[in-house]
């Protein structure tokens, strides 16, 4: 499952880019921290972007830790989309890469092999989440999986929900079943580099 991501958007980058959705983008704790993340991990602040109100005529821009504490203390960092119906609560998590890790080729290596996965089309995307709040910890989010696509699958057996810029708006609006959008990428969508 994916417990690392990068995020280098630039925020003149990101309202720009967030622009070709016709939603108004607002900043209420102000203009967030966007120093390059090479990689952030589980319980890492990042940015999430998440609808205002119930039509998604509105889009907030706020940093939140990725997961909150499940059953155990274990964090909840991804979380299964498949036959839910989620409508509260989404969000997107803005990257320019989500990360995997498969068993080293090399037996005798420590670490096993990092994989970096982008989309082909742009320079970044967003991934589908979820934030709700927890009182332990407060805000915090989780990325959506689904089925792996035929760009993941021989990576991994599960992927995260990639969202193309087509589906942002799409996605914050509750009225659109989360199944119409909780879905593996056609082959060819992400390419695939060793990271390190």
């Amino acid at each position: 499952m994916c417990n690392e991501a990068a995020r280098r958007i630039a925020i003149g980058e990101l309202r720009n880019d967030w622009g070709e959705t016709r939603i108004p983008l607002v900043f209420p704790e102000g203009v967030p921290n966007m120093a390059p993340l090479d990689g952030f991990r589980i319980t890492d602040p990042t940015i999430i972007i998440r609808g205002v109100d119930e039509r998604g005529d509105q889009a907030e821009c706020v940093t939140r830790r990725w997961s909150w504490p499940g059953t155990g203390g274990r964090p909840i960092y991804n979380y299964r989309s498949d036959g839910r119906d989620l409508r509260r609560g989404r969000c997107l998590i803005p990257v320019d890469a989500f990360y995997e890790f498969t068993r080293p080729a090399d037996p005798k290596a420590k670490r096993k092999d990092k994989w970096a996965f982008r989309l082909v089309d742009h320079g970044w995307f967003c991934l589908a989440g979820l934030w709700r709040r927890d009182a332990e910890v407060g805000e915090a989010f989780t990325m959506l999986t689904c089925e792996p696509g035929p760009d993941i699958q021989p990576y991994h057996s599960r992927q995260v929900v990639v969202l193309g810029r087509s589906d942002w708006a799409a996605w914050l609006d509750p009225d659109i079943p989360s199944r119409d959008l909780c879905r593996p990428l056609p082959a060819g969508s992400l390419m695939v580099e060793p990271a390190r």
